[in-house]
């Protein structure tokens, strides 16, 4: 399990890569967030309860739903208005969602070459969408209404690029270059 080998292998290899003294030095990840956003769309609370289920099966942990902070009369929503949900994912359920994403759903991504050195953030952080949210074998593809999107945040303890990108890539993520 990728848990495991996070504390163990990962930590040893990345202490002599980036020049650490000690293996409290190495970042790791501290959390994944996943966010499904519905947009307009989330009016029908049949839409909502999908993607709830949704992504309540993909993270095994129950979904919180977001709602819009302010009125915006373009977009036709009003304070309040359910626009999606979200799980933040830590500990145990956090290395088996990641075992999954870089194993299973990554792979299984339509026209996915790797992720790119510039969806991370400048502090350590990585960030990047999932264009159908169908790539997890969790999901049930009869159960659906529509394929939908979904976005991923890895936050880790790195403090730049350089060290989050060879923590990721220790882990498996795989880079374009």
């Amino acid at each position: 399990m990728l848990g495991s080998l996070s504390k163990d292998a990962v930590a040893k290899s990345l202490v002599s890569r980036l020049g650490k003294k000690n293996v409290m030095q190495v970042p790791r990840v501290v959390k994944v967030c996943l966010n499904m956003g519905i947009g307009i769309s989330a009016a029908d609370s049949k839409v909502m309860d999908s993607c709830t289920r949704d992504l309540a099966m993909i993270s095994a942990q129950k979904p919180v739903v977001t709602r819009a902070r302010k009125s915006i009369a373009g977009f036709k929503i009003r304070k309040g208005f359910p626009i999606g949900c979200m799980v933040t994912l830590r500990g145990k359920r956090m290395y088996e969602f990641l075992d999954r994403l870089i194993n299973i759903a990554l792979p299984r991504e339509r026209d996915f070459r790797g992720l790119s050195t510039s969806q991370l953030d400048g502090h350590g952080n990585i960030s990047f969408g999932i264009k159908e949210h169908i790539s997890f074998l969790e999901v049930d593809y009869d159960k659906i209404d529509k394929v939908r999107g979904l976005d991923v945040v890895i936050v880790t303890t790195a403090t730049n690029d350089a060290d989050a990108k060879a923590l990721l890539l220790e882990l498996g993520f795989p880079f374009m270059n």
